[in-house]
């Protein structure tokens, strides 16, 4: 998170998916305010998450920087511009158990 944080990363939301879901324990959504932004998160996360994840670290669409997805096993990281984080909405999913979602302090 301090990689995001460092990166001026925008409504950080943390969901905790344990017991709910068998593809990840947490999911990590972010907003940058740019392609280049969110391209530039990306990379700099993945270098932090290789350091700490014991496996591969797969990542998706950070070519174009719209929407990149880091999925690290445990934990999965949904990096978006506004525009389509606004579109695809995905902490709506769990809005049923807002115990389970957490949006960090000291974000915009």
């Amino acid at each position: 998170m301090t990689s995001l944080d460092a990166d001026k990363a925008e409504d950080l939301v943390v969901i905790d998916l344990t017991g709910r879901s068998s593809i990840a324990d947490s999911l990590i959504i972010a907003t940058g305010r740019s392609s280049r932004q969110v391209a530039a998160m990306a990379d700099h996360l993945m270098e932090k998450l290789k350091a700490l994840a014991p496996g591969p670290i797969l990542v998706e669409g950070q070519a174009r920087g719209d929407w990149v997805l880091l999925d690290a096993g445990d934990v999965i990281v949904h990096l978006f511009r506004p525009e389509v984080r606004d579109f695809y909405a995905l902490e709506k999913m769990w809005d049923d158990d807002s115990e389970r979602v957490t949006r960090i302090a000291g974000t915009a």
